[in-house]
């Protein structure tokens, strides 16, 4: 932990405001005509997601905040959340399902992750930018509707997820989707 001046904060800096950790998305320095300069901060909640402005005075001091990205695997989900394992040191922990969030519907076995850890527990599960699963059902496609504006639900295999993909996409289809938007991003 240590506090620095908001003059040396950056994009992707995490601090701490409020007792919660926050990443910085976005710094503005303000120089108006008359008066002090000053700093605007648009920043993400890491533990709920919420993103606000903050305006801070220039040599005004912040906190850092003891955030930390761990590469990890995805083992299995168990009663009490999902069970990572560490690629480094092979330790396991369980991350529990609010963090996890919407992650949960592309975590398959062996799914390499980042989990952000802050003070040591985990807080916040960020997947690759997309994934690739198998479509495990979808309604079949009528004979000659090729169009590929037209979409309908798929159910995904290992999570039972359901997105929306092209009429043509069949069952069995390996697909890849944003992880993010959860948009139909290809066949594989």
């Amino acid at each position: 932990m240590g506090s620095f001046n908001i003059g040396e904060v950056s994009k992707g800096s995490k601090l701490l405001f409020d007792n919660a950790p926050w990443q910085v998305l976005e710094v503005n320095f303000v120089k108006p005509g008359k008066g002090n300069a000053f700093y605007k901060l648009r920043v993400i909640n890491l533990l709920t997601g919420n993103t606000l402005e903050k305006t801070l005075r220039g040599g005004e001091k912040v906190e850092s905040a003891d955030v930390t990205d761990v590469d990890m695997q995805f083992l299995y989900a168990d009663a009490n959340g999902f069970v990572f394992m560490n690629t480094k040191d092979y330790e396991q922990i369980t991350v529990p399902p609010r963090a996890v969030g919407d992650a949960k519907d592309f975590l398959l076995e062996q799914a390499e992750v980042a989990v952000t850890l802050w003070n040591g527990e985990p807080i916040a599960v960020r997947m690759p930018n997309s994934v690739v699963m198998e479509v495990e059902y979808t309604e079949p496609a009528v004979k000659g509707d090729t169009q590929s504006r037209v979409l309908k639900t798929a159910k995904l295999k290992g999570t039972g997820a359901e997105v929306q993909v092209p009429i043509f996409v069949a069952i069995g289809d390996k697909v890849k989707i944003n992880t993010d938007t959860r948009e139909y991003l290809g066949r594989v």
